[in-house]
């Protein structure tokens, strides 16, 4: 007769078992945040990669606002100043 942990069945299988699990499950979520930071890093360094300037984001957001018709020229103006540009 074996003792527990060494044939099929007992505490040695449940423990492999979650070890198993514990092992996927974490390459799993790795992988995960590893796609994640990618995609990231992607979405910023795109618009710089194509040779034109990024500029100043807060900037480039105005000036759609503005374009969009969303504030007048005054507030434009005034939001432009706000930012130093």
């Amino acid at each position: 007769m074996m003792p527990w942990g060494y044939g099929f069945g007992g505490p040695g299988m449940l423990f492999g078992g979650l070890m198993m699990f514990l092992f996927w499950g974490g390459l799993i979520v790795l992988g995960y945040f590893l796609v994640r930071a990618l995609i990231r890093s992607g979405q910023g360094g795109a618009a710089s990669a194509g040779g034109a300037p990024s500029g100043n984001r807060a900037l480039d957001i105005l000036k759609e606002r503005y374009a969009r018709g969303e504030i007048t020229k005054e507030q434009y103006d005034q939001m432009r100043k706000d930012l130093g540009a």
